[in-house]
């Protein structure tokens, strides 16, 4: 490549395949993994591509290569459609092989045969009938791929074979029926069947990315992802560790284990949640990187056989106790701990797992203070982000701060960890100043339940006792100020409906039949129905307000707020 280290260009499948080039999917890259459901999009497509009246072409994607002479690139993403357009091809070669065997127009379809395969496949060595390909699977398929579908080899193995093998067969052979179907009617069978892969190759293109080094690959990664382009960056990270086992030692057997370890990690996160897991487990032992900064700081870090292991090690020692604090839901339901972490993930707050990770591994650790520091992290995360909204970059600084402190044993104590937290932890002035304003607006479902649950502890504290089950649809967020009011609400201009109606002063617990019933009717009916309540805030609400007016929105969500101050209150820090 020239002295650029990215360049992104369009072409076609043939420019790709048939211009002398060679394209290998790196070694530890992850197995063939298409079944029906793709193969009969990417048929569809095609079909809709290269009839007469069809499309002018079809777009493939971003195929994301690595090269450093522009002649062998290594497929960094792509490799299914790539895999899957090669045993289309090979599915027009056995429908010509075929038709050989039946003594159909021989010579001539003996050369459609050799020219199409020298043109998109490679060529077969005549003497050890060993295939020379233009394209390489990884590790675990390439065998499969070159022992037998590259020679299309009449019977195919079916027995002791990986399930990604057994996929490469059904392709295969679904693709073969699909090619024979297509030309079943045509006279020249044969001509039919070159034209089909001359024209599959002149419609399909791609946006192809080269890059020089994994360094750049990642950023491409990044930027893709940025637009919504799904690609795996865990291929990535996980291709260039191994490569780092693979410069040291040629032990296979060392390989096969190391794969089979962290194909066993991002087995339980799945592959897209891995990179966030990678950030949170390094970010709790080493000093904040960002994303974008990760793969670059890995690869400083990380450059010998005992420190991948090391890495490895570490990621499997972190891994239960990510999986817990993120997905919560998934383990045995009822402790007060498991209700603090969903209260974590109904926030949508992750600032703090990097601080759980390292706590986690403090040594004497009680239950007791793992209890106490998840409930301190959601008061944070409620005082911080929900009602401060204030910068989660600073706030994932101070977390990162606390949790490198943990590892280097500079903090060992819970008391220390709660106080290390002070600089997130807003004073009672400044929560209650933002409370006393706070609107959040609950045509969003995420939110709707964040005021929910707002309101249930508004309520247990008021009325001393338990709202179980905050989320159940039994109880509804209601709207004193309705969102579209009606006759009785006329001293409300629609400016002021706008300014006042999502304020957690004009909100309040009620039955969801109660709701329904009093819909927009006038406050002075509503105030009915909330002094007979079930809820002490709604019963109060009626009890102080005669009329409910802009002031008294406000009045009662300052009164709310000395409330809030007391329920979400670190006593150390306060």
């Amino acid at each position: 490549m020239s002295a650029t280290n990215f360049n992104t260009k369009n072409a076609t499948y043939r420019q790709l395949m048939g211009n002398g080039l060679t394209y290998t999917i790196p070694r530890f890259q992850r197995d063939y993994s298409w079944g029906d459901e793709e193969w009969e999009d990417l048929w569809t497509d095609l079909i809709g591509a290269i009839k007469p009246d069809g499309e002018p072409a079809h777009y493939m994607g971003y195929l994301v290569l690595q090269t450093r002479d522009d002649k062998f690139f290594d497929v960094i993403d792509g490799q299914q459609r790539l895999t899957t357009l090669s045993l289309i091809v090979l599915a027009a070669l056995k429908n010509l092989q075929q038709l050989i065997s039946q003594d159909v127009d021989p010579e001539n379809n003996q050369r459609r045969l050799e020219q199409i395969r020298q043109t998109y496949i490679g060529f077969l060595d005549p003497v050890s009938l060993v295939p020379r390909s233009k394209l390489s699977l990884n590790r675990n398929n390439d065998n499969y791929y070159q022992t037998y579908l590259v020679p299309l080899i009449e019977t195919l193995p079916q027995r002791g074979i990986r399930a990604s093998e057994a996929l490469l067969r059904k392709a295969f052979a679904w693709f073969e029926r699909r090619v024979a179907d297509y030309v079943a009617t045509d006279a020249e069978k044969g001509k039919s069947l070159a034209q089909f892969v001359e024209s599959m190759s002149d419609k399909l293109f791609f946006t192809v990315i080269t890059v020089t080094d994994e360094l750049n690959a990642y950023k491409v990664f990044e930027t893709l992802n940025a637009r919504g382009v799904r690609l795996s960056s865990t291929d990535l990270l996980k291709n260039y560790l191994f490569s780092v086992l693979h410069r040291e030692t040629q032990h296979e057997y060392e390989m096969n284990v190391l794969e089979n370890r962290w194909e066993a990690i991002v087995g339980r996160l799945g592959s897209e949640s891995f990179p966030d897991f990678l950030r949170i487990h390094w970010n709790s032992r080493q000093p904040l990187v960002r994303q974008t900064e990760l793969f670059k700081t890995i690869r400083i870090k990380v450059k010998t056989r005992e420190e991948a292991f090391q890495l490895l090690r570490a990621l499997e020692s972190d891994l239960e106790t990510y999986l817990f604090i993120t997905q919560p839901a998934r383990f045995d339901q009822g402790s007060q701990l498991q209700d603090n972490l969903q209260t974590l993930a109904l926030f949508n707050v992750t600032q703090p797992f990097t601080l759980l990770l390292a706590v986690k591994r403090l040594p004497s650790l009680t239950e007791q203070d793992w209890q106490m520091i998840v409930r301190a992290c959601v008061i944070v995360a409620f005082r911080y982000n929900i009602i401060g909204s204030l910068s989660p970059s600073e706030q994932e600084s101070v977390f990162n701060r606390i949790a490198v402190d943990i590892t280097k044993g500079t903090i060992t104590a819970t008391n220390q960890v709660i106080t290390a937290l002070a600089p997130i932890y807003p004073s009672d002035a400044t929560f209650k100043a933002a409370f006393a304003e706070k609107s959040i607006r609950t045509t969003n479902t995420r939110k709707k339940r964040v005021v929910r649950y707002i309101l249930c502890r508004l309520e247990q504290h008021v009325s001393g006792g338990e709202v179980s089950e905050f989320e159940s649809d039994v109880y509804t967020v209601e709207h004193i100020l309705p969102q579209n009011p009606g006759e009785g609400w006329d001293h409300f201009r629609d400016e002021t409906v706008e300014a006042f109606v999502f304020r957690l002063g004009n909100l309040t617990l009620m039955r969801t039949a109660e709701n329904r019933e009093e819909g927009n009717a006038p406050y002075g009916q509503k105030r009915l129905a909330y002094g007979q309540s079930q809820f002490a805030i709604s019963r109060k609400l009626a009890e102080d307000n005669a009329e409910w007016t802009p002031e008294r929105i406000s009045a009662r969500q300052n009164w709310m707020a000395n409330q809030a101050a007391a329920i979400w209150r670190i006593a150390q820090l306060s």
